[in-house]
């Protein structure tokens, strides 16, 4: 860290010393809670943690990482994360500042609703998310999307296509995710009224841990399968610098804990319960994922070629028609059934019989008709979170 940094002055490096200070904290009690409830209230079962932690070991200096690291899970409850991260020794949650642990992907309309909560989920590396079926600012174009997209990159980044109003800059009681002791314009908007500290802006933050949950939604199925996965988790593949670690996980148990049919008290997690995390191992993504950046490439050089403006985009932003044109959309598409594959992969690591290849396709959950949420037909529960 620089000395700037560490006199309590937000620099370029790292946001100012009470800001990593608070969120070190608060990282450091949710995780302690998931640890005892998982060791002192529940039956935790983990398989390839030591060859996690490896990794992780291995990207505990931000200066000497090589690239981010990408985690994917099933998810099975609404205490998915942080829940099952109690799984790593509390020695990888006690570092100053939480440089190396992840990042994660928050409903801007449940996370952030209130000053105390949203600054409670801005400390607990949560980046606010729209869900497009309730607003207007999700999609794949989000400022979360390409906030994550530079986290998994070599940073640091300006705050450019989506800054916060200057009246938004600093810090105030409206203000309170933004640093109080910081005069640097970093904060970004969601929605053009919000305001944000935007993590990619510092250097600490480069190649970042962003831990995601492809599904979407929260879903319990009676025979442990998986929703289709949304394209969201391609541009993280296909647009970060450079194309992070890939760990695929595979979660079982933490359904029981928050089930979807549970009654009073609803808000309490139950104890007592089999909890199983299986990490797979890292995915060498340049055979995985090389032959999809190779093409990503070329077509981005072409559309930039036919649309010169293109070319003075910044990371993780995009036009038209690299969001929506059919090349990248059936690129995309490609890329997120790969993924999905991995995590099924590990998935059968557990002895679950292979699930019907229909289970991943955006057809088959369309037949599940307009209702959201609850008890659904093949008698799974679902939950838009």
């Amino acid at each position: 860290m620089s000395s700037d940094g560490d006199s309590g002055a937000a620099t370029a490096e790292c946001p100012s010393l009470p800001w990593k200070l608070l969120s070190s904290t608060t990282m450091l009690g949710v995780s302690a809670l998931c640890r005892g409830f998982l060791y002192g209230l529940s039956h935790p079962e983990v398989h390839g943690l030591e060859s996690f932690l490896e990794l992780v070991e291995s990207r505990k200096d931000p200066a000497q990482r090589s690239r981010g690291l990408l985690t994917v899970s099933n998810h099975t409850s609404v205490m998915d994360d942080p829940i099952m991260w109690g799984v790593l020794p509390m020695r990888y949650h006690m570092r100053f500042p939480a440089t190396n642990m992840r990042w994660s992907f928050g409903s801007h309309d449940i996370c952030y609703q209130g000053r105390p909560l949203a600054l409670f989920f801005t400390m607990g590396q949560v980046l606010p998310t729209h869900r497009l079926v309730h607003s207007p600012f999700g999609g794949l174009s989000q400022p979360a999307v390409t906030q994550a997209i530079r986290l998994l990159s070599n940073g640091p980044f300006p705050v450019d296509s989506h800054r916060a109003k200057p009246e938004r800059q600093d810090w105030s009681i409206q203000n309170v995710c933004v640093d109080p002791f910081s005069d640097l314009p970093t904060a970004y908007t969601t929605n053009g009224q919000d305001s944000h500290l935007a993590p990619s802006a510092y250097s600490c933050n480069s190649h970042a841990w962003l831990h995601i949950f492809p599904e979407g939604k929260i879903h319990q199925a009676p025979h442990k399968t998986m929703r289709y996965f949304k394209w969201g988790v391609a541009r993280l593949i296909l647009e970060a610098s450079e194309c992070p670690d890939v760990v695929p996980i595979w979660l079982e148990g933490l359904d029981q804990v928050m089930h979807e049919s549970r009654k009073f008290p609803r808000f309490l997690p139950r104890v007592g319960k089999n909890i199983s995390v299986t990490f797979g191992c890292k995915v060498d993504t340049d055979i995985v994922f090389g032959e999809y950046r190779r093409r990503w490439k070329e077509l981005k050089e072409k559309v930039e070629k036919s649309s010169p403006s293109a070319r003075d985009l910044p990371l993780g932003v995009l036009n038209e028609e690299l969001l929506y044109g059919d090349e990248a959309v059936e690129l995309r598409r490609e890329v997120t059934k790969k993924i999905r594959d991995l995590v099924l992969d590990v998935r059968r690591t557990r002895g679950l019989p292979d699930e019907d290849p229909k289970e991943g396709l955006v057809e088959t959950w369309i037949q599940e008709g307009p209702k959201r949420e609850g008890k659904m037909k093949d008698d799974s529960w679902v939950r838009d979170i």
